[in-house]
């Protein structure tokens, strides 16, 4: 986008480097692809060639495995119940799974995220909890792939969640 820009302002990098203060080198970066662009430099570069930037912002469902889904879709409804008290009531559980499934996994990332549950946990920090449970970023989902939260989840809710998996397939 910026190089389409440069190219129909006939505005060279130097040039550019001039009007925004950003050094030449840092532009011949931005352009290669070697240097990560902000949008906040890249409205800033566009405005000096008399553009702005508009970001489109849309919600866009991704795609999941049927594990994935089933996964989150079940995090998503005990998240529900999350609050510093119940965190507080289900600690001896959680500690507890989180022991077992030190002992049952090997290997990157699950000992990482066992460690990084049970800090979430020591913690208490539940808004940390809700993301990792909620969350469809690549770090939450092989978080819940190591889940201390067995157990928990009230049968009938555990259930109801699978059925609306099945009808919604």
């Amino acid at each position: 986008m910026l190089r389409d820009v440069m190219r129909e302002t006939r505005t060279t990098q130097t040039v550019l480097s001039r009007l925004s203060g950003v050094h030449q080198p840092s532009i011949s970066g931005f352009l290669s692809g070697r240097v990560d662009m902000s949008d906040e430099m890249l409205d800033r570069l566009l405005s000096c060639m008399g553009y702005q930037l508009e970001v489109i912002r849309r919600p866009v469902r991704p795609l999941m495995t049927r594990s994935v889904e089933r996964s989150w879709r079940l995090h998503r409804q005990l998240s529900t119940h999350l609050s510093s008290e119940t965190l507080r009531n289900w600690r001896p559980t959680i500690l507890s799974n989180i022991k077992r499934l030190k002992g049952d996994v090997r290997g990157q990332p699950h000992t990482r995220n066992l460690d990084r549950w049970r800090k979430l946990i020591r913690d208490g920090d539940v808004s940390g909890l809700r993301r990792v449970m909620t969350g469809l970023d690549t770090d939450s989902i092989e978080m819940r792939e190591v889940t201390p939260f067995s157990g928990l989840l009230p049968d009938d809710e555990r259930l109801e969640v699978l059925r609306q998996m099945r009808e919604a397939s």
